[in-house]
């Protein structure tokens, strides 16, 4: 089950469950689309892996499937793919 990471990694922007900005590495490393295409150039800064948009879980599954709370903020990870 995915974590469905609640930021984005980069900015630290909200991406609630239902989020249609957030995307995803195949190792779940989260970012808001904006971050992913206009810094990340869509590639993971962490694994080099591809980011793709996030499936979005329906209501009727997070209470049996919760999202993750675990916050990870890294920004200086997403400067260094500028370099």
């Amino acid at each position: 089950m995915l974590e469905l990471r609640p930021f984005c990694e980069c900015c630290d922007k909200d991406l609630p469950p239902d989020s249609i900005e957030a995307v995803i590495c195949t190792v779940e490393c989260t970012f808001c689309v904006t971050c992913a295409t206009d810094m990340l150039k869509l590639i993971c800064p962490n694994c080099r892996g591809d980011l793709v948009q996030r499936p979005r879980r329906p209501a009727g599954k997070l209470e049996q499937n919760p999202p993750s709370t675990k916050r990870v903020h890294n920004p200086a990870g997403c400067a260094a793919t500028l370099a």
